[in-house]
């Protein structure tokens, strides 16, 4: 038996690639590597879809790397499936890439006492830096005739910006940032900054397709440094003239200011009035309140804009659980975070009723929790409120440039 120390590295490991294998190399140097790889089922369910490579193929080939001393498929189930695993290896070590930690993880190395370790994402000598989800992307446009549009895609740079690109959540107000909307009674709109933990699903309100035309222009090194231009930028190119279905601009400000911000709006596409904070206290505060669960993706040809039922009261009642969402992120109360995220689902079925569903509210009605809504209109992720551990959920990393600044109020012009 080895006297090595051991170490412990959980993922997918679906369409592997150098960044694994160096990820693999530096972990071993702490001690005997063991590789948890995520179930089929388990990895279907978090990310919505099937794996590329089934979990025997994929076992065999992160096995077959030589830095691996073990490799197994996780047995439990959620964010945290190799908790079992963990508890009976007894490893010294846990091992995370820096965009892959989370507190939940810290939390359970601490149950068991095991070292936490985060690595900074470094290619090895002369080769490009890659990730899971710039990979993919990659697959994903040379597969579809509009990304085999546009030239040189997969550069190693974008490739490098895929895995830092942050996405956004829209805890509460959302559709205010329609000025078909907001003509009827101004109001605000709330969202948070996160870091890429995870690959997102598409088409699950995570404003994924605003990412994924920021990646593609990445090349051109054209944007400013001032995150409301960036986000004025990015929302003249995903709306040039004519464009029938506006993306709002809550997208596009949601994906380039970090920490959390309110958006006001009043009849018109870009607010009239933006705060923000990046509060060191308040950003933990959100990471330990807010869970994620993943559901399903918005299904082909669905319109949550076919039935309509605008009326001042519910546009009202909507802005101002916008209002109320930034009042609770601010007092860190979370009562009150969740009170404004279930009256902006309430909202959203008054407004647009094929926004939910009988199914999504049942899938709702699932996980006690303090307020609840969903990523996006038609399913995505369930966004709970709740400071409890959920079977199948996971927290999420607020992305937080320049700590500890106070909230602020910015020129929305």
């Amino acid at each position: 038996m080895s006297s090595r120390p051991k170490v412990l590295v959980s993922g997918c490991y679906d369409l592997l690639h150098a960044g694994h294998v160096t990820f693999f190399e530096t972990a071993a140097r702490y001690g005997d590597l063991y590789v948890c790889l995520g179930s089929d089922e388990n990895v279907c369910r978090l990310k919505g879809r099937a794996t590329k490579f089934n979990e025997r193929e994929r076992l065999y080939m992160v096995g077959a790397i030589r830095h691996v001393a073990h490799a197994r498929i996780s047995s439990g189930t959620g964010m945290l499936d190799f908790e079992p695993d963990l508890a009976e290896i007894r490893p010294d070590y846990f091992v995370v890439n820096h965009d892959g930690g989370s507190e939940e993880k810290r939390r359970l190395c601490e149950k068991y006492g095991v070292e936490y370790v985060e690595l900074p994402r470094v290619p090895a000598d002369g080769l490009p830096a890659r990730s899971s989800t710039a990979v993919k992307a990659e697959l994903d446009r040379e597969a579809s005739p509009a990304g085999a549009a546009i030239p040189d895609a997969a550069s190693e740079h974008e490739s490098a910006a895929a895995s830092d690109l942050p996405y956004r959540i829209c805890m509460a107000g959302g559709w205010m940032d329609q000025p078909w909307v907001s003509k009827h009674h101004p109001g605000s709109v709330v969202v948070v900054n996160i870091h890429p933990t995870c690959e997102f699903n598409l088409r699950s309100g995570m404003a994924t397709s605003t990412r994924n035309l920021w990646l593609r222009l990445q090349k051109y090194d054209l944007f400013p440094d001032d995150p409301v231009e960036l986000a004025r930028l990015l929302f003249g190119y995903e709306n040039p003239p004519g464009t029938k279905y506006v993306s709002g601009s809550q997208d596009h400000l949601g994906l380039t200011l970090p920490g959390a911000s309110r958006l006001h709006y009043h009849g018109e596409y870009w607010p009239d009035r933006i705060e923000s904070t990046t509060d060191d206290a308040v950003c933990d505060w959100l990471e330990q309140s807010i869970c994620l669960v993943p559901m399903y993706e918005r299904p082909p040809g669905y319109d949550p804009l076919a039935v309509q039922n605008l009326n001042r009261d519910s546009v009202a009642r909507l802005g101002r659980a916008g209002d109320l969402c930034w009042e609770a992120i601010l007092a860190k109360d979370i009562r009150r975070l969740g009170q404004a995220l279930t009256e902006t689902h309430r909202a959203w079925g008054e407004l647009l009723p094929l926004t939910t569903s009988d199914d999504i509210e049942a899938e709702m009605a699932k996980y006690p929790c303090y307020g609840r809504i969903t990523s996006g209109a038609g399913g995505g992720y369930l966004v709970l409120i709740t400071d409890e551990d959920v079977p199948g959920g996971f927290r999420i990393k607020v992305r937080r440039r320049g700590t500890g600044r106070r909230s602020r109020t910015t020129p929305a012009g």
